[in-house]
């Protein structure tokens, strides 16, 4: 997503020797959505795995359709599903999609009608496994019900914890994995930031709740203590968090988004990191979440339907 749109300019030869870099290093899973941009990641991702396309587990989402005021609305029809399918298989230069997901709980059809057009995909060999993105647990329910529920993508890290009381265990249950998107905190746990001042131009965390005014110096108070954690160990405080994530389970794969080789590099080390259950309680002592201030979206009425 950050390649593209919500996290200050980018660079599309950069974006493209990150991608690149991540594949040498062995990571297989590219998440990408036709509203990043909208359209232009799903663009950049076809042409950085252009005759690389065997190398990839290639996910992407669809269903928050974007207005040129700025507006935004859902969409779950089986129109729009086929519509959509067919635009992110041209802009992705492929014959087919490895994981296609829900990027939000629709408003303008329920949930088994979604799902019944995107089970038709994985018949026409479209698409290969089907996901669901921030869905509560009665939508993982009855989604189930219609077609198997490959993965769940929502957000989850030290400051995002509200899935775990029903939704994790729903998820489960019913053999869905789960995928947390900003295991970082939106990069803010890797202790880059110092204010709100070092968030560019058209960065997308400016506006958000938890990273403005009083909020951000409450969080930014955790993030120095997580870092302190990290020295002691040797390790960044970015290394900590991801880490913390990739404990929550075998069925857990975290996707940490970054625009630089650097990042890239840290990340994928942190995924070798072992936490005893005495790290994993002074991490989460660091970063207690009762103590988060501000919501993760200004508006959080699509979350978790």
């Amino acid at each position: 997503m950050g390649m593209s749109e919500f996290y200050g300019a980018g660079d599309e030869s950069e974006s493209i020797a990150v991608i690149h870099r991540a594949l040498e290093l062995g990571v297989t899973l590219l998440d990408t959505a036709d509203m990043y941009g909208p359209y232009l990641n799903e663009e950049l991702v076809g042409r950085a795995i252009a005759g690389r396309r065997s190398d990839v587990v290639l996910a992407t989402k669809f269903g928050i359709v974007r207005d040129p005021e700025g507006g935004r609305s859902l969409r779950g029809d089986r129109e729009y599903v086929r519509a959509s399918v067919e635009g992110s298989l041209k802009r992705l230069g492929v014959d087919v999609i490895d994981l296609y997901y829900l990027h939000r709980v629709s408003t303008n059809a329920p949930i088994e009608e979604t799902v019944g057009a995107m089970s038709e995909l994985v018949t026409e060999g479209k698409v290969r496994f089907l996901g669901l993105s921030e869905a509560g647990p009665e939508t993982l329910r009855r989604a189930s019900s219609v077609h198997p529920i490959t993965a769940l993508q929502s957000e989850w890290s030290l400051w995002s914890r509200d899935i775990e009381a029903e939704i994790v265990p729903t998820a489960r249950e019913l053999g869905i994995g789960i995928v947390p998107y900003s295991p970082l905190g939106r990069g803010v746990l890797t202790g880059r930031f110092t204010s709100s001042a070092d968030f560019g131009a058209g960065d997308f965390r400016a506006a958000n709740p938890r990273f403005s005014g009083s909020n951000l110096d409450t969080n930014l108070r955790m993030v120095e203590a997580l870092r302190a954690l990290a020295a002691e160990r040797g390790v960044t405080a970015g290394q900590l968090a991801l880490a913390w994530v990739q404990h929550r389970g075998d069925d857990v794969v975290p996707i940490p988004g970054t625009k630089r080789i650097k990042y890239l590099e840290e990340n994928v080390a942190a995924a070798s990191l072992s936490l005893s259950a005495d790290d994993l309680a002074a991490i989460e002592a660091a970063v207690p979440v009762e103590a988060v201030a501000g919501d993760r979206y200004p508006d959080m009425s699509s979350i978790g339907r």
